[in-house]
Order: structure tokens, then sequence, then C-alpha cells
């Protein structure tokens, strides 16, 4: 089962290992990468530290089937680089009765994005996708850890509105 997935531009890195993997008991971490899939460095860059009870795996984004992950035992953690590879993953079938929750961990700074938490940047393209996520049945949230409170997609969009208004 697909118990989250997460938008975060680091992938697989200590802070999901040590807050989201033990949160969620996730026993599998799928990385939907095509980049990051097709270079042994980065695979053995981001698995080298995992507990013997977690196992991961890189696969290219067109490799991936949804429907046996959300159909695994196993509680499952997909990972996304960033939005445009989560809405991909939509229209190859990922869908909420596959998976409810959409987190946003970190999606760094670059120019034209707008900070809408401390650690998420996003482009007025990025937070249209994120509605009409949610308005498909996704639930979408913003926290870089479980203990964070979570900010919604329509907060996300105000936030966003805002940052535009100080500029």
């Amino acid at each position: 089962m697909i118990v989250l997935v997460r938008i975060d531009n680091r992938l697989l890195h200590g802070q999901i290992l040590e807050t989201w993997v033990p949160r969620l008991k996730i026993r599998r971490v799928v990385i939907a990468d095509d980049e990051v899939a097709s270079s042994p460095l980065a695979r053995a860059a981001m698995t080298l530290c995992l507990p013997p009870e977690l196992s991961a795996e890189a696969l290219p984004e067109a490799q991936l089937d949804y429907a046996a992950l959300a159909a695994a035992n196993e509680p499952t953690l997909l990972l996304f680089r960033d939005v445009a590879a989560l809405v991909r993953g939509v229209a190859a079938g990922l869908g909420p009765a596959m998976v409810r929750k959409v987190n946003l961990g970190n999606v760094h700074y670059a120019p034209g994005r707008r900070p809408v938490t401390p650690s998420v940047f996003l482009l007025g393209e990025e937070i249209a996708a994120l509605q009409g996520l949610e308005a498909a049945g996704f639930e979408v949230e913003a926290r870089a850890v479980p203990s964070d409170a979570p900010v919604g997609a329509q907060q996300l969009a105000r936030k966003y509105a805002a940052a535009a208004e100080k500029r």
C-alpha cells in the first residue's frame, strides 16, 4: 500500500528516514525519478544509510506500476522530485484511491518561485496543479516533518498570492 506521496527535491534523505519512516511505519521507499534510476552513484548515495528493515528502489517514471504499489502489503513511501513529476504520475494512473495524502516537504527556491512555507517555493502553475490534485480527491499538504502543522492547498495558494503582494 502507498501510505504517502512526498514531493522533495532531495528525494531520500535523513529527514525522511528519521521522521516520516518511523511515524508511518514505512517498510519500502520507491523513488520515482529518471535521473536517480539511471545513476548508480545517486542510487548508492541515497541508500547507503538505510536501516536493514527498509527497502528502497529508484525507478524511471515510465516503469512505475502504481496499481501494484497500491496493492502491495508493505507500507510504501513514494517520492517525487517535483510537482511536475507527480502530475505525470497521476496522468500515468496514480489516483487518490491508491493514496490520499500528498506531502510537499522541500521544493528549492529558483527564479520565479515564491515562498509558501520555509522550505517550499512554488510557481503559479504548481499551485494550480496542486489545487487540481486536491479537486481530484488527493489531500495536499506541505510540512517538512510530521510534527509540523500541515499547510493545505488553499493555504498554499493564499500564501503564494500574499508573497506576490510583497514584491
